[in-house]
């Protein structure tokens, strides 16, 4: 399997799946960090793919989305951005309305 078909299969077969710095659970840089905050936050169901376990997948997944830098969040096969993006729309209440929209369920608004 080429890392262009892993990072395929991973954004179609996760509805929520993250590529990042790190792992979840001990993300290793501040912007993948926040991106899990928000994501754990708003209670959703999540994968995440440490880049820094594979250069080929670091590298693939910029090629893959045409954007150059990590974490990227995807959510249902759509390629919503990165910690910027992420964070804006999460604080102006679209992130919550976009998972909603696509039938993940999120925590109810605190």
């Amino acid at each position: 399997m080429s890392v262009h078909d892993f990072i395929d299969n991973e954004v179609k077969t996760n509805d929520v799946v993250v590529f990042m710095k790190g792992t979840p659970q001990f993300p290793q840089c501040g912007f993948s960090g926040q991106v899990v905050q928000i994501l754990d936050y708003l209670g959703v169901a999540y994968k995440g793919v440490n880049v820094l376990a594979d250069s080929e997948i670091r590298q693939g997944i910029k090629d893959y989305s045409n954007w150059p830098t990590i974490p990227q969040l995807y959510v249902k096969g759509e390629f919503l951005g990165g910690c910027d993006i992420v964070r804006e729309m999460f604080q102006a209440g679209e992130l919550q309305k976009h998972f909603e929209d696509q039938g993940i369920a999120v925590r109810g608004a605190a």
